[in-house]
């Protein structure tokens, strides 16, 4: 147990919470397979820059959230959150070091997991699936992976999240 006070908790809840409100939006129908995973690209950002404070369970918390925010089955989204944050924390040391596009690649794979484990839950409850939604989510939550890094990076700095 770490004896260091730690600074900055709101700024990682707004971050939560200003990616479930992007993800709450409404979009039009062709473009709604497109949306990004914005909690799952702020849980991995957050374990990666401060893993001893964000891990598995905050992850569990939020695929909840998700879970009855989108009237999908109970710990859907928290079993696909929990297993992204749970590689996410074994592999942090060595994605963070990465370059950017680097790290993109590494962003579009923990994205193809989430999505995949998602679908299979879907396909399990016997759900038809589009084929394409397991490529669009990762592909634009990789694109967007830079933009979303540098602001969440600036955001820490700025206020001193430890």
């Amino acid at each position: 147990m770490s004896l260091t006070r730690h600074h900055g908790g709101w700024v990682i809840f707004a971050s939560f919470l200003m990616a479930l409100v992007l993800t709450a939006l409404k979009l039009p129908e062709w473009a709604v397979i497109w949306r990004p995973a914005w909690v799952a690209l702020v849980l991995v950002y957050w374990c990666m820059a401060v893993p001893h404070r964000i891990g598995v369970a905050v992850a569990v918390a939020a695929g909840l959230i998700l879970d009855v925010m989108n009237g999908t089955l109970l710990g859907q989204h928290a079993l696909a959150l929990a297993l992204v944050a749970f590689v996410t924390h074994k592999l942090h040391r060595r994605v963070r070091v990465l370059p950017l596009w680097q790290q993109g690649v590494s962003i579009f794979v923990l994205m193809l997991v989430y999505q995949g484990m998602l679908l299979w839950v879907t396909a399990l409850r016997g759900t038809p699936i589009d084929s394409t939604a397991l490529w669009s989510l990762p592909l634009t939550s990789m694109l967007l992976w830079p933009w979303v890094f540098i602001m969440l990076r600036d955001m820490r700095r700025k206020y001193a999240v430890t």
